[in-house]
């Protein structure tokens, strides 16, 4: 989709703040003037003016939460029953109250009353019911397979009943933003009707998204009326911050050590992370249910999936690559209440990388530098985006990492649907990193999936599958936790490098942001892969100069 390039940028910047100025029915935030060293004597903020994020949000099918639109931070249109604090605790949106039965099928939630859309029309338990049966019909990008039906019991009371137990249900309950009954169908996306804090203005594909409170929204009114998205190009992006056209830009971590006058660096913590998934199988005589070759005479070998993961450096891929915007990887779910600590090796030791391919077999016999194992030479291909610099760094360095002790990796860049055709058999540089406890069963449950994604590597553990379903199953998040660490590691085995080495998990990244010194956007919580910073965007206000405040305020 074609983005905003420099040259328009400012007409459109000028034409934005013209047509929001003309309102004029916006209240200033109180608090101090904040300024940084590379300003003097800023500007005064006006606060009637939009608030302008050169933040790529755009979703290719439209505004619509049955087809992934918020699965991964705020839909910001529409309300979800529930929330995830920045503790990883849940607390309550729409839903007053909310339990799961004794069969661990039934969730039965009451949803308060004064719930209303942003076309007038109250929100009821039959908008609730609607949603979930809805994305089940729709099988988009928000999975509820397990779904058997949703059913209104009284105006706010709705239950949710499952095919079997599954204690990760609950973050559909607090992802799936509620869609109209009366108004949802085939252009919804693009003309959005929710109960959530905004609403949806203007929107011009490809190039911005303009969006305005919700006057009828239950919870604090945004302290910042209107706001803005900018769909644009990286280059183009940095170059409209630092001419002061825009409040928000998400830097990459190669330009997030700039100064950029007048406004200031923000790294937010991310369970984003980076890491190769292997083909764990030999080659296949059957494909995959997509139609694609399966296993790779290589990376099968488990020796060669655990000693790239020792010869790795990932503090050194962090500080040189990440500019030190970031952290070390050793699993899926790092700074997660169900990492397993005990799962984390001790990286960048080629000597014990070395042992570990002489002890499977693997030596180099014809002195050509690259170990062999029954005439196999150790080589295979690692793919990665073609368009993302930083996975293609990181694949060359774990490439430099593994040719020191014998390995070769042919580092190839590709477009995606390249990559999708060729991942069962090639090793694949992935983005993942979410608070969903379920992508972890997608990423390591054996057998074949119908979803290409799940397991890519078609990894198999009986022992791990065990600790999985006994997870989804268990009743509540906390009762999970044991099996979740299990699955990784239980002293014997595990999907971890001390167990299968089913991946190379390398980093996580952190989330850099330039923010205008004019802007208060509150305490920021630790991102997910795919999701930004604005979380908590309805509490973001303008700073302005303090002046006398009435008596007793």
């Amino acid at each position: 989709m074609k983005r905003i390039n420099l040259t328009c940028l400012v007409m459109l910047v000028i034409l934005i703040c013209s047509a929001c100025h003309k309102t004029g029915d916006e209240t200033a935030a109180e608090g101090p003037l904040e300024t940084t060293g590379k300003t003097s004597s800023p500007p005064a903020i006006n606060t009637n003016e939009p608030l302008l994020l050169a933040l790529d949000i755009e979703p290719d099918d439209g505004f619509d939460p049955l087809m992934g639109w918020g699965s991964y931070g705020t839909p910001l249109f529409q309300s979800t029953l529930l929330r995830r604090n920045a503790d990883q605790s849940v607390s309550s949106d729409l839903a007053k109250a909310w339990e799961l039965d004794d069969s661990r099928r039934v969730w039965r939630i009451t949803i308060r009353d004064d719930a209303v859309f942003s076309d007038g029309t109250p929100l009821t338990a039959k908008d609730v019911a609607f949603t979930f049966n809805q994305a089940a019909k729709t099988a988009g990008k928000t999975d509820v397979t397990v779904l058997e039906q949703a059913v209104v019991i009284d105006p706010y009371t709705v239950e949710i009943r499952l095919k079997t137990p599954q204690i990760t249900f609950i973050n559909r309950l607090i992802t799936l933003g509620i869609v109209p009954a009366h108004a949802y169908g085939k252009s919804y996306g693009r003309n959005p009707v929710g109960s959530g804090p905004y609403r949806l203005v203007q929107w011009d594909e490809g190039r911005q998204m303009v969006m305005a409170s919700n006057p009828y929204y239950y919870g604090q009114k945004p302290a910042i009326e209107k706001v803005v998205f900018l769909f644009m190009e990286e280059d183009a992006a940095f170059a409209a911050a630092k001419a002061g056209t825009v409040h928000v830009f998400r830097a990459p971590q190669m330009l997030a050590k700039q100064e950029i006058s007048g406004m200031i660096r923000h790294a937010v913590p991310s369970v984003d992370n980076r890491g190769i998934c292997f083909p764990c199988l030999p080659p296949q005589n059957w494909q995959s249910p997509q139609g694609y070759p399966v296993g790779n005479p290589v990376t099968a070998d488990s020796a060669i999936r655990k000693a790239i993961n020792h010869a790795v450096n990932r503090q050194e891929l962090v500080e040189g690559i990440l500019e030190g915007f970031g952290s070390p990887a050793h699993g899926p779910v790092n700074m997660l209440p169900w990492d397993q600590p005990d799962s984390a090796i001790r990286d960048n030791n080629p000597e014990t990388a070395r042992q570990i391919l002489k002890a499977g077999g693997w030596q180099d016999n014809n002195g050509d530098g690259i170990v062999e194992k029954n005439g196999i030479a150790a080589s295979f291909s690692l793919l990665y985006d073609a368009n993302d610099s930083i996975r293609q760094a990181l694949a060359l360095a774990v490439s430099d990492a593994a040719k020191k002790i014998g390995i070769e990796i042919v580092v190839t860049g590709k477009s995606w649907d390249d990559i999708y055709k060729l991942m069962h058999s090639n090793a694949v540089l992935f983005g993942f990193g979410s608070f969903d406890q379920t992508e972890m069963h997608n990423l390591y449950f054996g057998g074949r999936k119908e979803e290409a994604l799940h397991n890519p590597g078609f990894y198999a553990n009986q022992t791990v599958d065990g600790y999985l379903n006994a997870a989804m199953a268990a009743p509540t998040e906390n009762a999970a936790i044991p099996f979740w660490q299990k699955a990784q590691w239980d002293g014997k085995t595990g999907f971890s490098t001390r167990g299968d080495a089913a991946w190379a998990w390398l980093v996580n990244l952190d989330h850099t942001y330039f923010i205008s010194q004019h802007l208060d956007i509150g305490h920021t919580c630790t991102e997910q892969h795919g999701s930004y910073i604005i979380a908590n965007l309805p509490q973001w206000r303008w700073k302005v100069p303090s002046r006398p405040c009435a008596s007793g305020t």
